[in-house]
């Protein structure tokens, strides 16, 4: 991962500290805030981290299947490291048969005794969302759930998310897994994050680990549940392009849905508009499915109306009268220039 750092101008020219035209100064975003129709939202740049939007963007709620990304992380995280494969293929288990062809839950049939490539299971993951599936490759990862949950913890961690309430890898209340809920905490304790605290983990995620938009942006994967039986995933994502919800601003390649009664409906997503990468969060947004994603449509239209990607190659580019800006700024070879997303109406 390359590491996000602040340091004096002279060296990398990084930080500049300005008060009359940085786009996201809080009465911005505070401005902007009331317009986005869900309990709390977020939008951030994903190569400067620069928050754009947000909305309640720091109190802990119920993400539901949202905390899939951090789960892909992790597995992402073991391929790297060698204790997992694609093509490895992953025996389900009865308690993993049992969750998986759970009616009350999302899933693709996966069947005891069968198995499946970790590739195969990552896919229904993120595309329908298989709650067995996300099961099965974090026994396989860890062996139990509080082994894998702090694996979670320690991803999470390094995505610079330190206070999330963590229990699972599934989105689903504690109890909802069974004998392989986690002992001694409550059977209602569910996964608890901030939407910037989701908006870090799947920038995290696309940053380290860019293959994984390969799949999310996958809109038909076929799943092979046996020898004899195929079923065809549709992706639940209905923001991909020429869907019924696609973007009007840009083309979303990712990244993951989520809805349990008391999450509501949530999504975190990400795509190119105007050349930059953003991603978003909407956390319990009402009314219809298709609700999450008109939502975060609307946000990354304000977004693009309001500001604008400017490169700072000196300070001496800004107008008599700036002293300094804040950014941060990814430590990379060649020109050091900063990129800044202003107000329109700024000029240097």
């Amino acid at each position: 991962m390359r590491k996000l750092r602040r340091v004096c101008f002279h060296l990398l020219l990084v930080v500049v500290t300005l008060t009359t035209v940085l786009a996201t100064s809080a009465g911005a975003v505070a401005n902007a805030s009331s317009t986005v129709d869900a309990r709390a939202a977020i939008t951030i740049d994903a190569e400067t981290g620069q928050v754009l939007y947000e909305k309640n963007a720091t109190k802990r709620y119920p993400i539901a299947s949202v905390i899939k990304i951090l789960t892909l992380a992790v597995i992402e995280q073991d391929i790297e490291q060698g204790k997992l494969k694609w093509d490895q293929k992953i025996k389900i288990s009865k308690e993993v048969a049992k969750v998986a062809n759970d009616w009350r839950f999302s899933n693709v049939q996966l069947n005891e005794g069968e198995s499946y490539t970790v590739k195969s299971l990552v896919e229904s993951m993120m595309i329908v969302s298989a709650d067995g599936s996300a099961e099965a490759l974090a026994l396989a990862s860890a062996g139990s759930t509080a082994a894998f949950n702090q694996k979670m913890q320690a991803v999470a961690k390094e995505a610079g998310v330190t206070d999330a309430k963590i229990y699972n890898m599934i989105g689903l209340a504690n109890g909802d897994l069974g004998e392989m809920r986690l002992k001694n905490v409550s059977k209602k304790a569910e996964n608890q994050l901030s939407a910037k605290d989701v908006a870090k983990i799947a920038r995290y995620l696309v940053e380290k680990y860019p293959s994984v938009l390969e799949i999310t942006k996958q809109k038909f994967v076929n799943f092979q549940v046996s020898d004899s039986q195929q079923y065809e995933m549709v992706n639940i994502n209905s923001m991909l392009p020429q869907n019924a919800a696609a973007s009007t601003h840009g083309e979303v390649d990712g990244l993951k849905t989520g809805m349990t009664d008391s999450s509501g409906y949530c999504f975190v997503g990400t795509g190119t508009f105007n050349g930059r990468r953003l991603i978003t969060v909407v956390l319990k947004v009402p009314g219809e499915y298709n609700n999450q994603f008109k939502v975060t449509d609307a946000m990354i239209g304000q977004v693009l109306d309001k500001y604008q990607y400017l490169t700072v190659n000196k300070l001496s580019d800004f107008k008599k009268g700036v002293q300094s800006v804040t950014v941060a700024h990814a430590e990379k070879k060649g020109p050091k220039t900063v990129g800044l997303t202003l107000k329109k109406a700024t000029t240097l």
